[in-house]
């Protein structure tokens, strides 16, 4: 199934890495000479020769009348794509490539907004992260608002999805990589973690953090302390802390 994307620097990196999964581009006249990134996006479009629309040229039904509707609900994106999904890596493959120095993963462990798994790859991208792994189930599948809010981040990390998180972390240790969890009811402090080893990090629900099962995996569990009246933090936020403390 395709996606619809609106966010033109994540059609800019899928133009860039893997052209052929852009499938129709609408686009207004507007951004043609404009300073958009949608400008680039056309440009590259073009010389690609990629099907590119104007919106309000898309066909209607001209024996068909449609009620009025509200203005909100009327107005059409001035820029949109729609493509093809990346494809998932299998398990087996993750971590056989190790970055120069101590690799560093992700498991999402049923992580349900898509926001938040977005945002997660797109601090993974910028932090050099080796892969991601994902829940099949009870978790947000990886739709244009995951691509869009993670501005090309999809294109540049691994993933995989599992239906089994356990197996997964199992694969994990087998290949040399250590467990570490997150959870605000961890007595270990994340700086207390050394960065002498490789590790995959597990950010629970947004809700109820990580399952029992997924905890009773983990090698290390750990907190980032909080220093004021707010005692959690938003998942992404806390992924985006536990990567700086060991790519920085």
């Amino acid at each position: 199934m395709s996606l619809v994307l609106k966010n033109p620097h994540s059609v800019l990196e899928i133009l860039k890495t893997r052209p052929k999964a852009v499938k129709k581009l609408l686009i207004a006249e507007k951004h043609e000479n404009s300073s958009s990134p949608w400008a680039e996006v056309l440009k590259i479009a073009k010389k690609l020769k990629i099907p590119v629309q104007d919106p309000k040229t898309k066909q209607k039904d001209p024996g068909k009348k449609k009620p009025v509707q509200k203005t909100e609900e009327r107005r059409t994106a001035s820029a949109e794509a729609e493509v093809e999904p990346k494809t998932p890596i299998e398990l087996e493959k993750v971590f056989h490539k190790k970055t120069e120095g101590y690799g560093l993963w992700l498991a999402l462990d049923c992580l349900q907004d898509p926001h938040n798994v977005g945002a997660i790859f797109r601090t993974a991208s910028f932090f050099g992260i080796s892969g991601i792994i994902m829940m099949q189930d009870r978790a947000a599948p990886l739709s244009g608002i995951v691509y869009d809010t993670a501005s090309g981040g999809v294109e540049h990390v691994p993933f995989c999805i599992v239906g089994n998180l356990k197996h997964a972390l199992q694969k994990a240790k087998d290949s040399d990589v250590w467990v570490l969890g997150a959870s605000e009811h961890a007595k270990l402090p994340l700086k207390s973690i050394g960065l002498d080893r490789h590790r995959i990090i597990v950010i629970g629900n947004e809700e109820k953090g990580m399952r029992r099962l997924t905890e009773e995996q983990c090698d290390e569990v750990c907190k980032i302390p909080s220093l004021g009246k707010v005692g959690s933090l938003n998942a992404s936020v806390a992924a985006g802390i536990m990567m700086s403390h060991f790519r920085m």
